[in-house]
C-alpha cells in the first residue's frame, strides 16, 4: 500500500483544485465540505466538474456505507450526472469490502484511476519533433482544449465546451497548453498552483493521434512552464487507467487507486 501521507495529499489536492475549477464554471455551484464528503458540483454538462469525494481516513464499513448513501442522495438531487471519487488507500480492508453497498444505494462502478505525485521539478524544456506548443489564451484555444477532452473521454463536444468555454481561470491562471501538429490541436495538458504544488489537469490526446508521445510531451510542457513561473518542485495528478503509464516516465509515483462511481439510473 502506498504511503498514506501521499494518499491524503492526493484527495486534498483534488478538493482544493476542484473547488477553484467548479466555482470558475459557476460562482453559485454546490461547493461544500461535509463530514466525510467533499462536494464540488457545477451541475454542468461536463461530468468531471460534477464531483463528490469520500474524504474519511480509516472509516469502517458501516461509515463507508453511510457515506455512499449520502453521496448518492446528493447526486440524485442534481440535474446533471457526475462521479463519486473513492480513494482506496484511505479505506481499510473491511471498509473496501463495504463498497459492495454501492449497488444497494444506486451507485455503479464506472472506471478506475490512480493518484500520483512526485518531486520532479524543474524539468528540461520539452521538445517533440511533430509538435509546437501554444498556451491557451483565447476562446478559440479553449474550445480546442475542450474538444480534445471530449474526444478523448467519449463525451459530446458540447459537454466539454459547457465546462470550459468562458473560463477565466483556464486562460489566466492555469498553465494550459495545446500541442499543435501542422497547425491542428492534437493534444493538451494544464498545470495549476495548488497549496505549494502544481496540479496537472485535463490531459487529453485526440484518439486519432495516440501512442506517439504527444500526451507526455504536452504534460511536460505544462509542468515546465508552471514550474518556471512558480518555482515549485512537487506536482500531483489523477490519471485514468489508460493514461497512467505516461506519468512515471516523467517522474510521478502512483499512490492511491481511485474508483469512480456514477448513478445507476
Amino acid at each position: 500500500m502506498a504511503d498514506l501521507v501521499d494518499s491524503i495529499e492526493s484527495v486534498e489536492q483534488l478538493a482544493v483544485v476542484w473547488r477553484a475549477m467548479v466555482l470558475d464554471r459557476d460562482p453559485d455551484a454546490d461547493v461544500r465540505d461535509l463530514p466525510g464528503l467533499a462536494v464540488r458540483w457545477a451541475d454542468c454538462r461536463f461530468p468531471f466538474w460534477n464531483c463528490v469525494t469520500l474524504t474519511d481516513v480509516g472509516a469502517d464499513a458501516e461509515v463507508v456505507g453511510q457515506r455512499l448513501g449520502q453521496a448518492a442522495e446528493i447526486m440524485r438531487a442534481k440535474e446533471r450526472p457526475g462521479f463519486l471519487w473513492v480513494f482506496e488507500d484511505l479505506l481499510g480492508e473491511e471498509a473496501l469490502a463495504g463498497l459492495a453497498a454501492a449497488g444497494r444505494v444506486g451507485l455503479a462502478y464506472a472506471f478506475p484511476g490512480v493518484g500520483m505525485a512526485g518531486n520532479l521539478l524543474p524539468l528540461p524544456e520539452p521538445v517533440h519533433p511533430d509538435l509546437t506548443f501554444v498556451r491557451v489564451s483565447t476562446r478559440e484555444h479553449l474550445r480546442a482544449y475542450a474538444d480534445l477532452n471530449s474526444r478523448a473521454y467519449g463525451f459530446p463536444l458540447e459537454d466539454g465546451r459547457d465546462g470550459l468555454l468562458g473560463s477565466t481561470l483556464w486562460r489566466e491562471r492555469v498553465y494550459a497548453y495545446l500541442g499543435m501538429r501542422d497547425g491542428v490541436p492534437v493534444t493538451c495538458a494544464g498545470s495549476v498552483e495548488a497549496e505549494g504544488r502544481l496540479f496537472v489537469a485535463l490531459v487529453a490526446t485526440d484518439p486519432a493521434w495516440e501512442r506517439r508521445g504527444y500526451g507526455e510531451a504536452v504534460t511536460r510542457k505544462a509542468l515546465y512552464e508552471g514550474g518556471r513561473a512558480t518555482g515549485l518542485s512537487r506536482a500531483t495528478l489523477h490519471a485514468t487507467a489508460a493514461g497512467s503509464p505516461v506519468y512515471p516516465r516523467i517522474g510521478f509515483t502512483p499512490n492511491s487507486p481511485v474508483r469512480f462511481y456514477g448513478l445507476t439510473g
